[in-house]
């Protein structure tokens, strides 16, 4: 594993992005991202000093990267970080978005955060025994918060305290 970059990165993560916008629930989007959205993205990762952390195969392909930014921009939540894992489609059921699960919590950790919160749909099933996995706990519901692919989708809450 190891950082991901704009340059080195952005053409395969805009892949991997739009791949979770166009068929799955991961994200609750409409529309394909620009090149130029992740150009801003990268740009506001690396100005709040937020890791982009990829999983390469050995000739060196992106199968998936995992990042977390600030949960919400209020100063009472400023250590508390909100994260998202997604893979290229080639490499799902691998044990890839565990491992990289568990290079982000470490980074937090590192960094001085004291909540890491993921935001998954509640049909997600793998990524939520994913979070169960590595101690992440249910922390709430919001039901129809979300429609796509014409139905009407639950966002569940999971959240890791990283510091007791």
């Amino acid at each position: 594993m190891k950082n991901c970059t704009y340059c080195e990165h952005g053409d395969e993560i805009l892949t991997i992005f739009n791949y979770a916008i166009e068929h799955t629930t991961a994200l609750y989007e409409y529309e394909p991202r620009t090149d130029a959205v992740i150009k801003a993205w990268f740009e506001g990762k690396t100005e709040q000093n937020y890791p982009v952390i990829g999983a390469f195969t050995q000739d060196g392909t992106l199968m998936g990267f995992a990042t977390y930014g600030r949960f919400r921009p209020q100063p009472a939540f400023q250590y508390t970080v909100e994260h998202s894992v997604y893979l290229h489609p080639d490499y799902f059921g691998q044990g890839i978005a565990a491992l990289l699960m568990e290079e982000i919590i470490r980074q937090a950790k590192e960094q001085g955060y004291h909540v890491m919160v993921g935001a998954i749909d509640a049909e997600n099933s793998a990524s939520i025994r994913l979070h169960e996995k590595l101690g992440f706990n249910a922390a709430g519901l919001i039901t129809q918060s979300g429609y796509k692919f014409d139905r009407w989708l639950d966002l569940a809450f999971y959240q890791l305290l990283l510091t007791e």
